[in-house]
């Protein structure tokens, strides 16, 4: 009941028609409690105004694409510099909102807008939307609030953001192209065994000669493809989405699959890179905001990204805990880096370790989009000697025979 008052009592946007002062014909939209209030906003603006509706919704996409974490990002980046300009909290979020094309961006924004005209803080408003605004991200608003710089600490938030959405860019890029190197195969092959072979087969028959191997097997594919390519290609589809279904609800399925990527060659090793570039990141961005190394632990524990550097963390946060220093305590997990490892110990005796920690991060994302563009340069030739592989195979079986009967002959 109490979220239908508060829906009665949103604002509603309506369209207009009707005449200016030259008596020429205009319309427009303007966002109001009830028609009465615009036609009386109109009327003191010196339009005769003519009709006033509710907007109507569109049928399709009326709700809005959904909120990624780089709208997020983005968000921060706005609120953090218009804070540092001086301009106050609730007109920050008012100009911010009217910039969205996005509907479900704009009202998250004004929701938390609304919260705070109400009187509750801005962490405490953010913290009703924990899909979007997570437990690292409220806590240093909080911090922020309680310190008295807010601003400082939304432009530290809003860094974080961008840097590790753009490291997450680069881990899915490097996902992203071994499975179009197979599927390109994948659709490659069964184009050429299912429009390419039979052309030959029919020519095959009429020679009356035993076959080579190689051209045998290529037929058979081709046969047995022709005759179940559903069957084939509803399996080929199911595998997937059963994996990735697995995936989701067993979570020992996932932590294999996490062990299993971090010994993958070359992309091992990009995953590797990212989630000490995350860890360095998250620490630092918590020790900033005066976060306690202990409490901040927990939550870098969750940025990783992968379950053999989520373990790591535990122990470090259980030997940090138990008075070791955090340097040693990372030297015995074995994950990390003998160049991270000293440059911690470095920010602890210094007094600087976020400063070092940040330059930890910034080492390793570089290092991983470095990474990511050197494969993707790889694996353009790899590409096109796959399917050249493919298509050289495919034409060698099919001339084999012909070659063989102009030997005969």
């Amino acid at each position: 009941m109490a979220t239908k008052a508060q829906k009665l009592n949103e604002p509603v946007v309506f369209v207009w028609t009707g005449k200016d002062k030259t008596g020429k014909k205009i319309k427009g939209e303007q966002k109001a409690m009830n028609p009465a209030i615009v036609r009386a906003e109109l009327r003191r603006q010196g339009i005769q105004v003519n009709r006033v509706a509710k907007k109507p919704k569109p049928l399709f996409g009326g709700a809005g694409k959904a909120i990624k974490p780089k709208d997020i990002a983005l968000f921060s980046r706005q609120l953090a510099t218009m804070l540092e300009s001086g301009v106050p909290m609730v007109q920050a979020f008012e100009i911010i909102a009217s910039g969205q094309s996005n509907p479900r961006m704009a009202k998250l924004i004004n929701d938390i807008k609304n919260d705070i005209q109400s009187g509750t803080s801005l962490g405490e408003a953010l913290e009703k939307h924990p899909m979007y605004f997570d437990e690292l991200y409220v806590n240093l608003v909080k911090a922020g609030e309680k310190a008295g710089v807010l601003d400082e600490l939304l432009d530290t938030i809003a860094t974080y953001k961008e840097r590790t959405e753009e490291i997450k860019g680069k881990i899915k890029k490097a996902m992203y192209y071994p499975i179009a190197v197979l599927v390109v195969a994948v659709l490659v092959t069964a184009l050429l065994l299912i429009k390419v072979v039979p052309q030959f087969e029919a020519i095959f028959k009429d020679f009356g000669a035993d076959l080579p191997a190689l051209t045998k097997m290529v037929v058979a594919a081709s046969v047995a493809l022709q005759k179940n390519f559903f069957l084939y290609f509803l399996s080929f589809i199911g595998i997937i989405f059963g994996l990735v279904l697995l995936k989701k609800r067993s979570r020992a399925f996932a932590h294999f699959l996490d062990r299993m990527i971090l010994r993958m060659p070359i992309i091992g090793d990009i995953v590797n890179k990212a989630a000490i570039a995350r860890y360095a990141r998250t620490l630092a961005t918590t020790f900033k905001a005066g976060v306690p190394l202990v409490e901040g632990l927990d939550t870098v524990a969750g940025a990783v990204g992968n379950i053999e550097y989520y373990n790591a963390v535990k122990s470090i946060k259980h030997d940090v805990s138990n008075g070791l220093k955090l340097e040693q305590a990372m030297k015995m997990t074995g994950r990390f880096p003998h160049m991270v490892v000293q440059m911690t110990a470095i920010g602890e005796e210094s007094g600087n370790l976020d400063t070092m920690l940040d330059k930890v991060a910034e080492y390793y994302e570089q290092e991983v989009s470095n990474a990511v563009d050197a494969m993707s340069s790889l694996i353009e030739p790899l590409v096109m000697v796959l399917i050249g592989g493919l298509v050289g195979v495919m034409v060698v079986a099919m001339y084999l025979p012909i070659f063989k009967l102009a030997a005969v002959m």
